[in-house]
């Protein structure tokens, strides 16, 4: 039972991640950097808002558990703690300039790629093992994202970039459990700040003045960024990456049907069939979860009538 708030966790990260379209397309008019620098600073300044305001005494619990870490540990967190924050970034700018300047689709496509990435990462990087009916919903989710690339080479091109990063950055963090996971991800957005900061002046346009951009700007810190990265770390800490992995075709499958009824971008019978495909393997991969409980209750009874 205590598994399933990691479940959950994961579910609902990849739930608001579907919405992500309607916070960034309204202001698809600004300079992909531009939305990156502001989405990085004001988030980092943000959660750093909430560790010192509510969170000092986990912050010193923190403190003083890296101060009892051997050196070696000491030094494998830093370095997951930051080559994570920078994958992290690569994948946010890539992300931003794929949805507004190539398509909402492409940008779904990229995590329709994603959990196989991550399942084939965690499979060699960190041996996690997965069960035959696992590998099958991999095999029906590889066949579909086949399909969905076909005549669109420009588009799986982008999309396996950005599948690439994020699945790096969610295995990388499996192994990254020493430190709370909040306090985690403000270094991680605190470092991005910092490496961003220098390029801010040269490269960042005029300051926006519009109301539409910062109401969309909070709405992409908040519901788009802290929370569900957060709930990611979170689930990470109770269930395997490519677990987490599968439960991100959740994201594509809103932000698909989003693309169709809201942006009004067209849509083929072949595509209808992958994604209604994708979904068959969500429920393949997760068998043992929707219908293991189901399965013990009539074994249990089946036993105890036959005692």
């Amino acid at each position: 039972m205590k598994k399933y708030k990691y479940y959950f966790a994961a579910f609902f990260a990849f739930f608001l991640w579907g919405f992500f379209s309607l916070g960034l397309k309204p202001i698809s008019n600004y300079a992909s950097l531009d939305i990156m620098f502001y989405r990085v600073f004001f988030s980092a300044l943000t959660i750093t808002t909430i560790n010192l305001l509510f969170r000092k005494n986990n912050i010193r619990k923190n403190w003083n558990d890296f101060s009892e870490m051997s050196s070696q540990k000491k030094k494998n967190t830093l370095i997951l703690t930051l080559v994570g924050a920078i994958i992290l970034s690569a994948n946010w700018f890539i992300f931003i300039y794929v949805v507004n300047h190539v398509s909402v689709k492409a940008g779904s496509l990229a995590y329709l790629i994603c959990p196989i990435l991550t399942t084939v990462f965690a499979f060699v990087l960190l041996r996690e093992k997965l069960t035959k009916w696992q590998w099958l919903a991999v095999s029906i989710s590889t066949f579909s994202c086949i399909i969905l690339s076909l005549n669109h080479f420009q588009d799986i091109l982008y999309s396996l970039i950005v599948a690439a990063t994020f699945a790096l950055y969610l295995v990388s963090q499996r192994k990254n459990s020493e430190l709370d996971k909040f306090l985690i991800l403000n270094i991680q957005l605190l470092f991005v700040a910092l490496l961003f900061l220098p390029f801010y002046p040269k490269y960042s346009g005029a300051i926006p003045t519009e109301p539409l951009f910062y109401a969309c700007l909070f709405s992409i810190v908040v519901f788009f960024t802290i929370i569900p990265l957060f709930l990611n770390l979170y689930a990470l800490k109770g269930i395997t990456s490519s677990t987490v992995g599968i439960m991100m075709y959740i994201n594509p499958i809103i932000n698909f049907g989003i693309a169709i009824f809201y942006f009004n971008e067209k849509v083929t019978l072949l595509q209808l069939f992958s994604y209604s495909l994708i979904l068959f393997s969500i429920i393949v991969f997760n068998k043992n979860i929707i219908f293991g409980k189901r399965g013990k209750t009539k074994i249990t009874a089946a036993v105890s009538k036959s005692i």
